[in-house]
């Protein structure tokens, strides 16, 4: 663990940096307790072995890594006060803390720094905005068309979920300077990984206990939001099964990348496993 812990520190460090830079000082309270309030740092930490498994160096990818985790960070934002959550990651949400404008301009201040960190990489800028269409659309969907099939459902965590994780880790082969080809296919790696992920999600929440999730649990039901649970007739362990297959095909996509780091290629094929299993 102490291999991720490095980087994940290289992320965090800078993370800080940037919102210490945030002004005035009542925002960059605000921003502080949204972004440096814990979380896993999965997405930056894709990006940073993704660049490292293609032949980068881990803080070549850094400041990519902190850029989508602030956009990560931003979406968070919108989410609870859609949701009406009012704890995030063990601690009060934003708009819980400090009301719905400010939280709003929280998430908007998380995304004029991230897209600052972009800014010198035309491919950057491209691969994110596209993920922000397709997060849009996908929080849209969950609002105003919710999915009535499993195909539809799954078409929503791709826009809603596996495209911040494709974009993570994109990113980090953007940063490497790799080819299209490698681009792409760690992209669906991280696409299928994402959609895993949520699927796990909605798992947990209505099975996990909340005190031990950091959030509150339920909330798919009680806010009548489209969970595969919800959508189809699947029973958790079922659910759990099409994670497994989605794992499965992030593995698929990940073996037709040329990997030159041996460790970093080890803990991407970790993540695809664990996120299917995860309790948090």
């Amino acid at each position: 663990m102490e291999y991720l812990e490095r980087r994940r520190a290289l992320v965090d460090e800078r993370l800080e940096d940037v919102v210490s830079g945030v002004e005035p000082d009542r925002l960059a309270r605000e921003v502080r307790h949204t972004a440096l309030s814990g979380g896993k740092r999965v997405r930056p930490t894709v990006t940073v072995l993704v660049c490292e498994a293609v032949g980068g160096e881990p803080r070549d990818a850094v400041e990519f890594g902190v850029g989508i985790e602030l956009v990560h960070n931003a979406s968070l934002v919108i989410d609870d006060i859609i949701d009406r959550s009012t704890v995030r990651r063990g601690v009060e949400s934003a708009w819980s803390a400090f009301g719905y404008g400010p939280a709003i301009v929280d998430s908007d201040a998380q995304l004029g720094e991230a897209f600052a960190l972009f800014s010198a990489d035309p491919r950057a800028m491209q691969t994110v905005t596209e993920a922000m269409v397709e997060l849009g659309e996908g929080e849209a969907t969950e609002l105003v068309a919710q999915p009535s099939s499993e195909a539809e459902y799954m078409e929503l965590a791709r826009r809603k979920t596996g495209a911040l994780f494709r974009a993570a880790a994109e990113l980090g082969a953007i940063a490497a300077d790799a080819d299209a080809v490698t681009v792409e296919a760690v992209g669906e790696y991280a696409e299928r990984v994402g959609i895993a992920f949520q699927i796990r999600d909605d798992v947990l929440d209505a099975t996990a206990d909340a005190e031990e999730l950091g959030k509150p649990t339920g909330r798919d039901d009680e806010m009548e939001r489209p969970s595969l649970l919800q959508v189809t007739d699947l029973t958790p362990e079922e659910a759990d099964g099409r994670a497994r297959r989605q794992s499965d095909a992030a593995l698929d996509a990940l073996s037709r990348v040329e990997l030159v780091d041996d460790r970093a290629a080890e803990y991407l094929r970790d993540l695809a496993e664990f996120v299917v299993i995860r309790e948090r």
